[in-house]
C-alpha cells in the first residue's frame, strides 16, 4: 500500500513540474521585439506599458497585448533617472503605477539560463524513472528462475514427534533420517547409504507435511518447504532454473531437509505430451533427477516428498537413490484419533463431560485434519452460545457437521414428509438395531443436514480391518429399510431411499464382482478393481467377461438385494407397533440417541 502512494506522490510531483515548467517556457519564449530607447519612453509617455522590467543593461516592457519589447539602456544607469532626463516629473513617475523590478546579476543571468536547464531536469527525471522500471523489469524477469522456498528455522516453530500423534510405524521408521542427521559418522563409518529420498504416500490431511516438519525438528535442522507446482511456470526453462536454485539453498544450510509438497504435480510420469508446458515439466523433473544424483556421500541433505497419488510418479524418481525409501500415512486408528483430540484441545477449554474417547469411537475414517477442524467448528459452536467451555454437544453437534453437513433450519417440511421421514428413518433403526452384525447404530434424526432429509448415524463397535458377508448383508437389509418401511406404512415410496438403493446396489456389485462372495459365481473377481483414489491410478473398472457371465452378476445381485429385502421386510412387519412407537417418538424430538432407542422398543 506504501508503494503505491509513493508511485501516485511521485506521478502527481511530475505533472505539477512539468506543468510549471510549461507555463514558464510559454512566457519565457515569448517573441520578444527590441526597440530604441526613445521608443520605450514613448510607450510608457502613451501608457501602453503594464510591466517594466530592468536588469543590467536592459530593460524589458509587457505591453496589454502580451508583446514584449525591450531596448537597450546604459550598464549602471539608474533608468528612474532616464525617466526624469526625457522631462518625467515625479509625480508623473509615481502616477504611473509601475512596477518595477530591479534584477542583479546572477539573477538576470538565471532568468535567461533557467528556461534551458528546466528542461534538461526534467527530461532528466523523466529518463530515470524510465531506467528504473526498466531496471525492476528486468530484475523481475531474471527472478523468475529464483525459487519461492521457505525456510522453517528449528529456533522457531519447532515441531517434534510429540507434536504428531499416531502415526507410529510411520515415526519409528523415519527415525533413522533423524539418527543420519544427528549423527553421520555412525553410518558412514559402516559404509551404510543413507536413502536421499523419502516418499510419504497417504490422503489428504493425514499428516504428510507435519510429519516432515517433525524430522526436521528432531534433528534441529532446517527446513525448507516448497511446492511441486511452484516450480512451473508459463516460461520454458523456468522451472529447471528454479529447482537448481532450490538445491544450492538447501545444500548451503546443510545439515538440512527439503521438503516438495505435492510432487505429483512435476513428478508425473513421463510420456508423449504435446505441447510446451510437457516439455516445460519434464525438463523440470529432469532437473530434479539430476541435482539427486549429484549429492556427494558427504552431503547431510535429506529430500523429503508428499504426494497422495504415488502410482502415477515416474519411475526415475522412484528408483533406489533418489525416492526409494516410501513410508505410508494410514488414517488413524481409534487409540491415534484420541491422541490426536488430546493435542488439538491443548488450547482449548473443555467442560467436565467432554470425553474425547466416545468423540474418537464415532469419528472413523477421520484424518488428523478432520479432527482438527471438528474441535475448531465444535468451539466455534460454543462460542457462537456465549459458552464458557466446549462441551460434549458441541463436539457431538460438530461430528454431524463435519460429515453431513450444517442443520437446513430454512427447510420446512409439511405435516406429511416430516411424518414419511420420521417412518423411513425409523426403518433404518429398527433394522440395525434387530440384524446381527449390522454396523452399530448411534443415532437417528429428521433434522434436514445438507441434501438428506433426515439420517441415522452408524458406526462400528471397534476398529475394523475386515467384513464378512453376512455383515454387508445386514448392512444392505438396513439400507432397504427405510424403502420397505415407506411400503408398508404409506402404500407409496418416495425419492428419499434413491440414496440408500445405490449404495445398496454398489454393495451388493462389490459382493459378487470383487470379493467373490457369489454363489453362483465363486471365488472370483470380475473387472479391475477399484483402488483408493488418492493411493491408485484406477478408479474405473473394465469388463473383462463375456456377457453371459454379465448376465449371472446381474442375476445375483438381483437375488442379494431380494434376499435382504424379504429379510427387512420380515422384521419390520413382526415389529410394528415397535416401528410406530418409534416414529412418534422421532416426529416428537426429532432426534434420539441409541439409548433412547432402546428403551423404547424394549
Amino acid at each position: 500500500m506504501n508503494k503505491m502512494w509513493r508511485q501516485l506522490a511521485s506521478i502527481i510531483l511530475i505533472l505539477v513540474v512539468f506543468s510549471l515548467v510549461f507555463n514558464f517556457l510559454e512566457k519565457a519564449l515569448v517573441e520578444k521585439k527590441e526597440i530604441s530607447l526613445s521608443e520605450a519612453i514613448q510607450l510608457i509617455r502613451d501608457k501602453e506599458v503594464s510591466k517594466i522590467t530592468v536588469a543590467a543593461d536592459k530593460v524589458e516592457l509587457a505591453s496589454d497585448n502580451n508583446q514584449i519589447y525591450f531596448a537597450k539602456i546604459e550598464t549602471n544607469s539608474s533608468f528612474i533617472e532616464t525617466l526624469k532626463n526625457f522631462g518625467f516629473s515625479p509625480e508623473e513617475i509615481q502616477a504611473l503605477n509601475i512596477k518595477i523590478l530591479e534584477q542583479s546579476g546572477w539573477s538576470y543571468w538565471l532568468g535567461i539560463l533557467l528556461p534551458f536547464i528546466l528542461p534538461v531536469i526534467l527530461l532528466g527525471v523523466l529518463f530515470y524513472y524510465s531506467f528504473r522500471r526498466t531496471n525492476q523489469s528486468a530484475m523481475q524477469i531474471f527472478s523468475f528462475s529464483r525459487s519461492n522456498i521457505k525456510l522453517f528455522s528449528p529456533d522457531k516453530d519447532r515441531i517434534t514427534f510429540k507434536d504428531v500423534a499416531g502415526l507410529k510405524e510411520a515415526k519409528e521408521e523415519l527415525q533413522e533420517i533423524v539418527e543420519f542427521l544427528k549423527n553421520p559418522k555412525k553410518f558412514q563409518e559402516l559404509g551404510a547409504r543413507i536413502p536421499r529420498g523419502v516418499l510419504l504416500m497417504g490422503a489428504p490431511g493425514s499428516g504428510k507435511t507435519l510429519l516432515a516438519r517433525a524430522v526436521a525438528g528432531e534433528a534441529n535442522v532446517p527446513f525448507f518447504h516448497i511446492s511441486g507446482s511452484e516450480f512451473v511456470e508459463m516460461f520454458v526453462g523456468v522451472g529447471a532454473g528454479r529447482v537448481r536454485d532450490a538445491f544450492n539453498t538447501v545444500k548451503k544450510a546443510a545439515p538440512a531437509i527439503l521438503f516438495i509438497d505435492e510432487i505429483d504435480a512435476i513428478g508425473r510420469e513421463r510420456g508423449a505430451g504435446i505441447g510446451g508446458g510437457q516439455d516445460e515439466r519434464e525438463q523440470t523433473l529432469n532437473q530434479i533427477l539430476v541435482e539427486m544424483d549429484g549429492f556427494d556421500r558427504d552431503t547431510r541433505v535429506i529430500v523429503m516428498a508428499a504426494t497422495n497419488r504415488p502410482d502415477i510418479l515416474d519411475f526415475a524418481l522412484l528408483r533406489p537413490g533418489r525416492f526409494d525409501r516410501r513410508v505410508v500415512l494410514d488414517l488413524p486408528d481409534i487409540n491415534g484419533r484420541e491422541e490426536i483430540l488430546k493435542i488439538h484441545t491443548r488450547d482449548k477449554i473443555l467442560g467436565p463431560d467432554v470425553n474425547l474417547r466416545d468423540i474418537a469411537e464415532r469419528t472413523p475414517g477421520f484424518s488428523g485434519a478432520d479432527l482438527a477442524n471438528l474441535v475448531n467448528e465444535a468451539a466455534i459452536l460454543a462460542a457462537r452460545k456465549n459458552k464458557k467451555a466446549i462441551e460434549q454437544q458441541d463436539m457431538l453437534s460438530s461430528i454431524e457437521k463435519v460429515m453431513l453437513g450444517p442443520e437446513r433450519k430454512s427447510r420446512v417440511f409439511t405435516d406429511k414428509e416430516k411424518k414419511i421421514t420420521a417412518y423411513h428413518e425409523a426403518g433404518h433403526a429398527l433394522v440395525s438395531l434387530f440384524l446381527p452384525g449390522a454396523s452399530e447404530l448411534k443415532k437417528v434424526s429428521i433434522i434436514s443436514r445438507g441434501q438428506a432429509a433426515g439420517y441415522t448415524m452408524k458406526m462400528p463397535t471397534e476398529e475394523r480391518y475386515l467384513k464378512t458377508r453376512s455383515e454387508f448383508l445386514a448392512d444392505i437389509a438396513a439400507l432397504l429399510a427405510g424403502y420397505i418401511t415407506e411400503s408398508l406404512v404409506f402404500h407409496d415410496i418416495s425419492t428419499g431411499a434413491a440414496n440408500d438403493l445405490e449404495t445398496a446396489t454398489d454393495l451388493a456389485r462389490s459382493l459378487v464382482t470383487k470379493y467373490g462372495m457369489s454363489e453362483k459365481l465363486g471365488p472370483r473377481s470380475f473387472g479391475k478393481t477399484e483402488e483408493m483414489i488418492f493411493l491408485g491410478k484406477e478408479i474405473s473398472t473394465e469388463k473383462d467377461y463375456s456377457e453371459e457371465t454379465a448376465t449371472l452378476i446381474d442375476k445375483e445381485i438381483n437375488k442379494i438385494i431380494q434376499d435382504c429385502y424379504k429379510k427387512a421386510k420380515q422384521i419390520l412387519e413382526e415389529n410394528r407397533k415397535k416401528l410406530d412407537k418409534l416414529a412418534q417418538a422421532l416426529i416428537e424430538k426429532e432426534t434420539l440417541e441409541r439409548m433412547e432407542i432402546e428403551q423404547l422398543i424394549k
